[in-house]
This record gives structure tokens, sequence and C-alpha cells, in this order.
């Protein structure tokens, strides 16, 4: 009886919301299922041979890779990957036709593992599909695919950062069998390896420290700088010419240059031929399409509000006007073509419509329809998409999107601000899924494209340098008076939204601008800067210094206070609104510290926030009942404040999984505060022990174990001592030396050898000089100290040793930390005693007193000082573990 009762109640709930959106003159209520559930079908693509079309549905829940031969209706196909628990996103098929490989991650992590599936093979019994094999199985390494050649489809060149996290390596790739082959080891800071037209490898991108790119042309025994760009520009390599001497480049290289235009580069003489821009002048060059059967370019595209084409290719672009005429109101996109290119998928979409997929064949002009990949959603109750532009802060024109409730007059409407991720992103004109489902609940969707966003020109971008939470938030704080000004949204009720970057943009509107917004929506957002630029992902130090240009260097007095005054965290008491925090506890780039901290300072000042975080999540939620989870608080949280209509019920597997993932800040629990007053000051009471010592190492590194030897010797140098510190490993020989002060055992020189890398730094009490010369590029620095430095260099748990070590002893030193250019400071403390090796052990621990990774343990003799073993973890490696043992004569 209660569960006809219940039944009963849900449906009167939902004939009374149906009755009153007709009253008021919204459209009935969309089942948020049908805009953020998984699609039926999405992902299509044709074999090059064109037997076969693949596409992505879900088989056991989760989204994966499905075959039909191209003649057989789609009831026909096949699973032929069975992923359980990440849903696979893209794929591509071997040149061959005969694998399908596809890439994925473990909880959201972005090590990105290649796969391959042949779809032919049979299907195993337990599973339902034929084997995949990982091809790049290596924990915590991030694959990077570079090249697929056409002249020999069983290869692939891809990028492994294996061997050290900030630098890939070049790798050819066997997929019949997984072979790998070292083709280059990557010492030079290169970001990209590029192929010519056969396959030969003629072209490398480098990264410098600087933050400038340079285009080197691949000779037999050098790289030859042929192009430069400054930090704050831009160029990339879109395909090579037919006569192998040039390359096409998008460039919007010299100070006289705003948008973006394509050009011809010769690599042989740097000579620059001008192609094309923007006819229009107004937007940055968009792309380029190239047909791979003749290498002739078949159009150019710009995206101002909306896609506009420019053909080169007359037959082709005949054909496209009459599939225009065919699909009136809609944007058309040909993709996928068969080897021959008589062959094409089409995709039809509007901003209206999530799209519909054709087969188009060239040879008779027909087109067979394919699937819809949400064939339920009522297209006639979703809202137009607007382009608008308006004035902001300074007079800078800020192009946006705007979406209004259809069936309502737009008057005193609930808003919400939907700002993008990036930044360095734009939103485009089309089906967005948020902007239909918060239009179909009763708000007006407001989407800017704030200075920093990409595609308007170099001036539009450079505008947003170092304004984070400045002139970047007042393009979105003058949007909303846009709105209110001329009566469209009622100022009351406006929050805010939005993922990454639109996280923060969240978090900086309820700080910043508090009387703007009644409740704020942050997904992955990050609360402090400086956290956000000193745990970057290590594949990503290319992009250090231009993140320190684009956002503010941390590593100066001026860099630190502009980007603290910049984070949400330390203007938490200003905040007057409602928060809900989303976090995946996976994401590399936005670590869930950000989200905690934020949560935790507000919880500390009884400021009303709501926590959820997904563990096998990353940076956004990809897994759809995590997905579905979230959109089901995100709309109540809104309704509750803005005032717009909700969805009350769910699936049972929804509100399981949202009760799952719901934190009650309550019970977050901040990092242990530092007593300073327990500490001591760190004076040896000894002196360091001259002679030679011999460690054993084992290196843990990405589920291998490795075994080094590592030497080091100290010399009583009359006023000084020197240590050299030696390691052998497979790579070669790393070598570190220092000169240490008798009595303080403070730091006078360092030297580092490290291959390419060569590092010479001079001490005194406040700073640290270096000269550097990586690769043969000579650099001078400067690092800033908070206090004189200790166990900094070769051997510092040997220095650790001369310290008055005792029962609860503590103290706080700093040290230079060379992946960051600044100093940090640790904390160094007596935790126990153990027996190693028969020797009664002091056991030492010294920790990043900011909380940083990358912890050591030393077992320091009682009575001899003499330290019997270390580990360190190295968090450069991915967390690697290195344990060194002494060896006793």
């Amino acid at each position: 009886m209660k569960k006809y009762f219940l039944m009963t109640v849900v449906t009167l709930t939902a004939l009374a919301v149906q009755a009153q959106s007709k009253k008021q003159g919204l459209p009935p209520m969309i089942d948020r299922e049908l805009f953020f559930g998984d699609p039926e079908i999405s992902g299509a693509k044709i074999s090059p041979n064109g037997n076969f079309i693949s596409f992505i549905k879900p088989f056991k829940g989760t989204r994966n890779i499905w075959i039909k031969k191209a003649s057989e209706p789609f009831e026909s196909a096949k699973p032929i990957t069975a992923d359980t628990k990440r849903p696979i996103s893209s794929y591509f098929w071997s040149n061959d036709s005969k694998y399908i490989l596809y890439v994925q991650d473990k909880g959201g992590d972005e090590n990105y593992m290649v796969y391959a599936v042949n779809p032919l093979d049979k299907s195993d019994s337990e599973t339902g599909v034929p084997n995949s094999r990982n091809l790049t199985d290596k924990p915590k390494v991030r694959a990077m695919i570079y090249s697929v050649p056409l002249s020999n489809p069983d290869l692939m060149y891809i990028g492994l950062n294996d061997r050290d996290p900030a630098w890939h390596d070049l790798y050819q790739l066997k997929i019949s069998t997984g072979e790998l082959k070292l083709l280059r080891q990557n010492d030079e800071r290169m970001v990209a390896w590029i192929f010519d037209l056969k396959d030969k490898l003629r072209l490398a991108m480098r990264s410098n420290e600087d933050g400038s790119t340079d285009l080197l042309r691949v000779d037999p025994k050098a790289f030859v700088p042929i192009y430069h760009c400054d930090v704050l520009e831009n160029f990339a390599p879109i395909y090579f010419h037919t006569d192998g001497a040039q390359v096409y480049l998008e460039t919007n290289k010299g100070t006289n240059t705003d948008i973006s235009k394509l050009i011809l580069l010769n690599i042989l003489n740097k000579k620059e031929t001008f192609v094309e821009s923007d006819p229009e002048k107004k937007v940055d060059f968009g792309s380029a399409e190239f047909s791979e059967l003749t290498h002739k370019m078949l159009y150019t595209s710009y995206t101002e509000d909306k896609p506009r084409l420019y053909w080169k290719d007359k037959e082709l672009e005949s054909e496209y006007n009459s599939l225009k005429k065919q699909f009136k109101g809609k944007e058309v996109s040909l993709y996928s073509p068969t080897r021959d290119e008589r062959k094409y998928l089409i995709a039809t979409y509007s901003d209206t419509d999530p799209g519909t997929v054709y087969l188009y064949d060239r040879n008779s002009k027909k087109t067979t329809f394919q699937y819809k990949p949400r064939p339920n959603m009522p297209l006639e109750d979703l809202a137009p998409m607007k382009p608008i532009s308006y004035k902001s802060s300074d007079g800078m024109v800020i192009p946006a999107y705007l979406t209004l409730p259809k069936g309502i007059a737009s008057k005193n409407l609930p808003l919400v601000v939907f700002p993008h991720g990036g930044p360095w992103a734009r939103d485009y004109w089309g089906y967005h899924s948020y902007a239909q489902f918060l239009a179909n609940r009763g708000y007006a969707v407001l989407q800017p494209n704030f200075r920093s966003s990409t595609g308007f020109g170099k001036k539009f971008i450079d505008a947003g340098n170092k304004q984070w939470g400045d002139k970047m938030q007042d393009d979105i704080t003058w949007g909303v008076r846009h709105l209110v000004e001329k009566g469209i949204v009622d100022p009351k009720r406006v929050g805010i939204m939005g993922g990454s970057y639109g996280g923060y943009a969240t978090l900086a509107g309820l700080t910043f601008t508090p009387d703007v917004y009644a409740c704020g929506v942050s997904l992955v957002g990050p609360s402090s800067l400086l956290t956000l630029l000193n745990s970057i992902p290590p594949y990503w130090e290319a992009g250090r210094k231009i993140f320190h240009e684009r956002m503010g260097d941390p590593t100066n007095p001026e860099g630190e206070a502009q980007l603290k005054r910049q984070s949400p965290l330390f203007s938490v008491d200003k905040i007057k609104a409602p928060l809900l925090v989303v976090q995946g506890a996976n994401d590399p780039r936005v670590k869930k510290a950000e989200s905690d901290q934020i949560v935790m300072a507000m919880r500390n000042k009884n400021l009303p926030v709501e926590y959820i975080c997904a563990p096998d999540e990353g940076h956004g939620f990809a897994r759809p009942v995590n997905n579905m989870a979230f959109c089901a608080a995100a709309e109540k949280f809104l309704a509750a404040h803005l005032g717009g209509r909700f969805q009350e019920e769910m699936p049972p597997a929804v509100a399981e999984r949202l009760k799952e993932i719901t934190v009650n800040p309550a019970n977050l629990s901040e990092a242990e505060k530092l007593d300073e007053s327990s500490l001591v000051i760190a004076v040896p009471d000894a002196e360091l022990i001259p002679g030679t010592y011999l460690y054993k190492v084992k290196l843990e590194a990405m589920g291998q174990n490795m075994d080094l030897i590592e030497n080091i010797e100290i010399q009583d140098k009359g006023d000084h001592f020197f240590i050299t510190d030696q390691m052998e490993t497979p790579m070669g020989e790393m070598k570190e030396e220092g000169s240490f002060e008798k009595k303080s055992i403070a730091p006078r020189k360092r030297f580092m050898d490290q291959g390419p890398v060569n590092i010479l730094m001079d001490y005194t009490a406040t700073q640290v000089n270096l000269k550097m010369n990586i690769s043969g590029q000579k650099k001078e620095s400067e690092i800033k100290l908070n206090q004189a430095c200790f166990a900094d260099g070769p051997a510092n748990f040997m220095q650790i040793a001369c310290l008055p070590l005792s029962e609860s002893y503590k103290t706080k030193v700093s040290n230079v930390d060379l992946h960051k250019m600044s100093s940090a400071d640790y904390i160094i403390s007596v935790d126990g005693s153990e027996s190693i090796k028969g020797q009664d052990c002091w056991v030492i621990s010294m920790k990043s007193a900011a909380g940083d990774p990358g912890d050591m343990v030393i077992w320091i003799g009682k009575t001899d000082r003499r330290v019997y073993q270390y580990t360190k973890i190295i968090p450069e490696m991915g967390a690697a573990k290195m344990t060194g043992t002494l060896e006793v004569k």
C-alpha cells in the first residue's frame, strides 16, 4: 500500500508541476536524465576501408566501443570493450582498419594509457568482448600520441614521461606486439615532434625556460632553430605542404599582429609566405582541413559568433552547400572519411538540437540516417542561444551567449552566470547541455567570453594577463549589470556556476563581489592561486613560465602578494551567499586541497557551504552516476536560492551515490598547525665525520624496482667541509658537490651535474645565486631565502646527524626548491627510536612545512651519529620511493 501511495504522490506532484509550467508559460520540465545521462549512441567513425562503423554506447552500465558492418543496422552491433570503471570518451582506427585504439586513465588522474583491440578477435567468455591490450602499461606515466603513419599502419609515434615526469621521450610503438623503441631521449625540453607526409621526423617544438617557444628542424646531427615566438606569442604547425619543404603554420608572432594568421614556412631557408587570415578581420585563424588522399587544403574555418567556412575544394564546396540546403537551420560538419574519401559521416546540429548523424555517399550524393545521440529530447521545448555583447568596466567589448527560458517574458528572470573553464578557451554557439537544462528550469543563462578567452586576438587574451579576480571578473560582473539594466534579470536572484577557471570565477564572484550573487556552485575551482601554481602536474612544466606571465609569479614578493590578493581563500570573510563546492578526489590539475581549504574556511566562519567530493573522479565528472548526482544536487541548490524549479525525484542509484559523495564540512580535518613555540633553532653540536660512505639504494618507481649505488665522500678542507655525492644509475652518473661551513654546516657552494643539466649555486644568508647550463642554454637567477639554509645539498641527511638530537627534538630549516625556484621550509623532528643493523637509532622525519609531498625519514645512530638508512619520496618521479642502506664494513 505504501508503495502505491508514494507513486500516487510522485504522479500528482509531477502533474502539479506541469500544470504550473503551463500556467507560467514554461515548457514541461525535461528529465535531467535526458540532459546528462549517457547518450544512446555517440562518437561514430567509419573504418578507413569503409567496411565498418564503430561508435560509443553503454555496455554493462559504462560507455564502451561497439562495432557493426556499415551495411548492418545498429541493432546488429556488438561491443568490443568492457570497461566498467571509466567511460571511454575517444578512440580511432588504425590506418589499415585492423585495430581500434583508445586512451584511458585511472579514476581521472590523467595518466593516459594507450590500448589496442582487434574488433574481429573472438570475444572472451567472461567479459563478452575481444581482449584489449594496454600498450603503455606504466603506472603514473602519461602517454601522448604524436603521429600515426600512413606508410606503416602497424606503427605509432608516442611520447612517454616514464624517465622524467616533466618531459616526454619519443618512442616508436608497434601496435601488433606492443614493442616500444626509444627514438629520442628528451633532454632539451621538447614538447612536440612533427612528422611530414612521408612519416619522416622533420620538426620539433621546444619550450624554453623563459617561456618562449622554438620550432626546430631535426637534422641528422643537430636541431636547427627555424622559428621563434616569445612567451606571450603562439604558433602551431598544422600540416606539411606537398613539396616537403614547407609547413603550414598558424601564428600571431609580431608586435603588429593581433589576430592570428596562416602562413607557409620554408623549413630549409626560413622564408615565410602569407596564406590567409580572417577575411572579416575579426577573429583568430580557426582551422584548416586537408585531404589525406591528395594532401590539398579543403577549407579553412573561423568562429566569431558562429563558424564560417572558406572552401578551397570547389567540388566538395558544392556538395556541402547542397547539404546545407537539405538541413536548413542546422550546422553541418563532415568528418571521418573513408580512405578513398568517397564516404563521410555528417553531423547536423543547432543550439536547440543535440544533433543527428548521417552517412554521406559522395558518389550517389545520398545521405542515410544513422542515429540521434539523444532521440528522446523534446527539441520543441529547448531555448535558442543568442550571441550578444556588452562593455566591461574599462570599455572593452565582451562577446557572450545568452539563453533565455522559453515561453515566458524576458523580464526579472533569475540568472545563472556560467563562465567557461581554461581560462584560455572559449564558449561556442551550439547545443549546450547546462544552458538548456538551466533554461528549462526557468533561468536565464549568460556565458561570457571574458578577456583571456581564446580566438578573439592577441590583445584580447593579453588584456587578461594577471587579471584573475580583477578585470577578468569585471567582464563577468558587467555582464550581469548589462542584463539587469535591460530589465531581463532580477538583481536579487543571480547565481554563478562553473568548472575549473569557471569554478574560480564562482569563488571570486562570491568573495570579491558579494552583493552581486545570491549563491554559487564551484566545480573543481582553485581557491588559492598560490597553491594552484605550486602544485601543477609535472608534465605541465613546459608551461610554468607562461603561467607566471599570464597569472602572476609566486617566486617574487610582488607576484606573491598579487596572487594572494586574487585568491578567494584569503577573502572568505567577505562571502555572504551560500556555496556548493564540487571536487574530484583524483584531480591532477586542481588538487582536492583547493576545495577542502575553502570549505573549511567557510565552515570555520559559520558560512553556509555544501560539499560534494567523488573519490573516483578527476578534473570534472566522467562517470554518469556521479554527474547525475552532482547535477541533481546543483539543481536543488539553485532552486533553493534563486527560485527556479527542480526535479525532486531521481533514480535510486543516483540518490544513493549522492549520499555517498556528499561530505559533511564538519568532518573535514585541517592539516595540523605547527606550534612555532615548540621549535628550536637548528644549531649543530657536532661536525661532519670525514670519510667515504657506500649506500645500496633501492628505487621503487612506477611499479618497477631498480638497484643503485650511492658513494658519499666527506673531506675536511681546513676551514670547511667538502661533500661529494655520486650515484650510478642506468642513465649514467649523477653527481652533486658542496662546500659547508665547519661549525654551522651552512652551505657555501653547491654544484649539480646531471647529464645535460649543470647548476652552480652560491649561498648567502639571504639568497642563493644560481648559474645554470641546461642543454647548452645558460641562465642566471637568484632565490630569496626565508632564513639561512641548513640540510640543503649533497648528503643532507648526514648534515642532520650533526644536530643535538633527542626525544621530541623539532626544528625548522630552509632549503632551495629548484623545481619551484623558491625557498621552502621543512620541519625536522625526532619521531622515535628503532634498531637498524643492530644499532639503536633515532628515527628522524623531514617534512615540508607547507604540507607538500616529498617526505624523508632517516635512521641515525644515537652514539656514532652515522646514518644507517634513509627513505625519500620523490614527487617529481610520480611519488617514487628511494631507500638507501649503509654498507657497514
